[in-house]
C-alpha cells in the first residue's frame, strides 16, 4: 500500500531538487568557465615570453583551465598593448607587458591605448637587472671596462640590437651613450627574441638586454655578460660583475614585467586572479625558475603596483627628455 506524501514533503522535495539542480549552474558560471587569453607584446624568445610561458603554465596547473599565450609583437610593444585594450572585459583576456609601456607614452608621439586608463593592475610578475652583452667573436673584450675602452678607440664600429623603438632596451643603450660619451649605433627589431638570434648568430654586435631572456644564452656561453646594470650582483649569475664594479656606478636600469586585466574586468575576477597570481610566484617552481633568470620574486599588486606604474611612467618621461632619445 502506497503511503500519501504530504504537502510539506512534497515541497520539501521539490526544494531539494531545484537546489541540486542549481548548483551546476552556479559553478558554470565560476571563474574560469574556459581558456583565459595572455596577450603577450612581444614575439616569442623575447624578456616578456620568457617569464609569460612558466608563469601561463602554472596558472593552467592551478586554475584547472589553460592559459594560452598570444604573441603580438610590433611596434616596440605598443600593438600587442593596443589589441588588448580593444579586448572585451569579460575575465578571459589578460595583458603581460612591462617596463617599455611604462617608457611608451614619452617617445610615441600618439597611442591608440592608455596604459593607466585602459588597464587594471593585477601585479608585479618580476624585476630583473639589464645585462650588457656581447658576440664574442665580434666584440674582443672580456669586461665592461674594456668595452669602453675600445669604443672610445673606435668610435661608431659598433652596434647595439633592441627589441624595437622605444622599448627599454633601446633606452638603455641611448643612456649608455650619453654617460659614457661613445657612439654605437641603433639596430631596432621587433622584439628581443629576434635581436638576441642576430646576437647569437653574429649579425649584431651588443646588447643591453633584460637578464631574465639572455639568461639561457650566457650560461651557454653563446654570448658574453660583461656586467649587470645594478648596485648588486644578480641571484644566479654572481660571477657577473656589476656596472660599479666596472667604473660605471651611475648607470643602473632594470626591466620589469608584470600582469594586468583589460578595463570593464569585474572586479571579482581581478581579485580572483590577482590571488592566483600570488600564488604562483610563491610556487617552488616559479621561485627556482625566477632564480635561474636573475631575479627574486616580487611582491607588488593591484593598487599600490598601479602606483608604481604611475610612478615610472613620470620617471621616464624625465629619462627620455633627458637623454634625448628619439625613434630611429
Amino acid at each position: 500500500m502506497k503511503h500519501p506524501i504530504s504537502r510539506r514533503q512534497a515541497l520539501g522535495t521539490l526544494g531539494a531538487a531545484a537546489a541540486a539542480l542549481a548548483v551546476p549552474a552556479v559553478q558554470a558560471q565560476a571563474w574560469p568557465a574556459k581558456p583565459v587569453t595572455l596577450i603577450v607584446p612581444f614575439p616569442a624568445g623575447g624578456g616578456t615570453d620568457t617569464f609569460a610561458r612558466p608563469l601561463s603554465a602554472q596558472l593552467t596547473k592551478q586554475m584547472g583551465k589553460q592559459v594560452i599565450i598570444d604573441n603580438r609583437g610590433g611596434a616596440g610593444g605598443t600593438l600587442g598593448a593596443t589589441v588588448a585594450s580593444k579586448a572585451a572585459g569579460d575575465g578571459y583576456t589578460f595583458f603581460m607587458g612591462g617596463l617599455h609601456h611604462a617608457i611608451a607614452p614619452s617617445m610615441y608621439p600618439k597611442l591608440d591605448y592608455d596604459l593607466e586608463r585602459d588597464f587594471i593592475p593585477v601585479g608585479l610578475i618580476s624585476s630583473v637587472p639589464q645585462v650588457i652583452v656581447v658576440n664574442p667573436q665580434r666584440v674582443p673584450v672580456n669586461d665592461l671596462k674594456g668595452l669602453l675602452d675600445y669604443l672610445r678607440k673606435n668610435p661608431g664600429k659598433l652596434n647595439y640590437a633592441s627589441a624595437g623603438n622605444g622599448s627599454a632596451h633601446h633606452l638603455a643603450g641611448e643612456l649608455f651613450k650619453l654617460q659614457t660619451r661613445t657612439d654605437l649605433s641603433h639596430i631596432p627589431y621587433k622584439g628581443a627574441g629576434p635581436a638576441l638570434q642576430d646576437l647569437v648568430g653574429g649579425q649584431v654586435d651588443l646588447m643591453f638586454d633584460g637578464l631574465g631572456s639572455s639568461a639561457s644564452h650566457i650560461k651557454g656561453g653563446r654570448i658574453k655578460a660583461l656586467a649587470v646594470a645594478s648596485a648588486q650582483r644578480a641571484p644566479g649569475f654572481e660571477t657577473v660583475p656589476t656596472t660599479a664594479e666596472g667604473g660605471l656606478a651611475s648607470y643602473q636600469m632594470s626591466t620589469w614585467y608584470a600582469l594586468w586585466a583589460v578595463k570593464g574586468t569585474p572586479k571579482d575576477v581581478v581579485a580572483a586572479m590577482q590571488a592566483e597570481l600570488k600564488k604562483a610566484l610563491n610556487s617552488e617552481e616559479l621561485r627556482t625558475q625566477w632564480h635561474n633568470l636573475g631575479t627574486n620574486t616580487p611582491d607588488l599588486y593591484g593598487t599600490d603596483f598601479g602606483a608604481f606604474v604611475s610612478s615610472e611612467i613620470r620617471r621616464w618621461a624625465e629619462v627620455v627628455k633627458s637623454s634625448g632619445a628619439k625613434l630611429d
